[in-house]
């Protein structure tokens, strides 16, 4: 036994709720499936990653290399969906900029990772409140952990088929955050997978990024080449499917029937949609300048979408859809 075996697992968890967290789980570090990070290692291997090289971390594959002393970790999350729904305007024929643009719902409001750290730097600092050689060390979808294994060992849900984890209260629409401790917690039993026979992410995905169940091939995937792809063009064989996507896509997510029964609007305000997230045009972001891009993404998580990126994102839409209608048209 550790000797900082100074609390139990339910005054973490009730400290967890207390500051706002909607769902919290705990998971032994010694307990976490080591072929999880043989899968990982194949999926890098098979170049799934596309330039994310920030994936093929060592750390990531083994939680040691993170924190050696960590015993337990602390799984939280914060649920993010809002009852706003995208307005739908079919595209004109003349492809005017009458259409609108699309930004994945995780961005409409505040940038996910000011609030998460608030709320997680607020536990770790309890936590190392209890006993001054208590350690704690927290992450937001910004360090070498496998967050959604992790959630799932932790009792917090499953991996989806699209990669994604789905909780039972809330969907897919989380955010996932983990505070690594030296201190012995008792674990929570890991969530089983609920997915079953449902297929709907792999048949909605168009470019096919979903190659089989539960793998991702972020070469495909419009999420990773609306938001990390930093080249001046986007492939051709992403294009043509963007669907009006500059920021992200929720595809996969709109179809799945967890989310559409039961997503529940969040009480964190921060999460609000900014004026103008839910429906701006496209013709309006492709002229974007840098100083306009600046003030009307503060605080946000779009400012990794740099303005030539959403340019080129909203540009790419309108000319997929002008050769649509027009195959010797171009706006590039």
């Amino acid at each position: 036994m550790n000797q900082y075996s100074v609390t139990s697992s339910s005054v973490v968890k009730e400290k967890a709720r207390e500051l706002g967290f909607h769902k919290v789980g705990i998971a032994a570090v010694d307990k976490v499936d080591p072929t999880e990070a043989q899968r990982l290692q194949a999926w890098i291997e098979l170049g799934y990653h596309a330039d994310m090289e920030w994936m093929a971390n060592r750390k990531r594959q083994d939680i040691s290399l993170v924190m050696p002393k960590a015993r337990s970790l602390v799984c939280v999350v914060l649920n993010y969906y809002t009852a706003d729904q995208r307005p739908v305007r079919a595209a004109s024929p003349s492809g005017e900029g009458e259409e609108y643009a699309k930004i994945s719902r995780y961005a409409w409001g505040r940038d996910y990772h000011k609030v998460m750290h608030k709320k997680l730097k607020q536990l770790a600092t309890w936590l190392e409140s209890l006993d001054e050689g208590v350690l704690a060390r927290y992450y937001a979808d910004t360090g070498p952990v496998q967050e959604k294994v992790l959630a799932q060992q932790a009792g917090i849900g499953w991996i989806a088929k699209n990669g994604n984890l789905i909780t039972r209260e809330y969907g897919s629409w989380v955010f996932l955050g983990e505070v690594l401790t030296n201190l012995e917690l008792e674990s929570d039993r890991p969530h089983t997978e609920h997915c079953g026979s449902c297929t709907r992410c792999i048949q909605a995905c168009p470019t096919g990024a979903i190659t089989q169940p539960f793998v991702v091939d972020a070469n495909r995937c419009i999420a990773y080449h609306t938001i990390e792809n930093r080249a001046k063009e986007l492939p051709e064989t992403i294009t043509p499917h963007l669907q009006g996507w500059v920021a992200g896509c929720d595809i996969c997510q709109d179809v799945c029937p967890w989310n559409q029964r039961f997503a529940s609007p969040t009480d964190i305000a921060e999460f609000q949609p900014y004026p103008g997230n839910i429906a701006p045009h496209l013709l309006e972001l492709a002229q974007i300048s840098d100083q306009d891009w600046d003030k009307r993404f503060p605080a946000s998580a779009l400012r990794r979408i740099k303005p030539e990126m959403l340019r080129r994102n909203a540009l790419a839409n309108l000319d997929a859809s002008r050769r649509k209608n027009d195959p010797e048209s171009n706006y590039f």
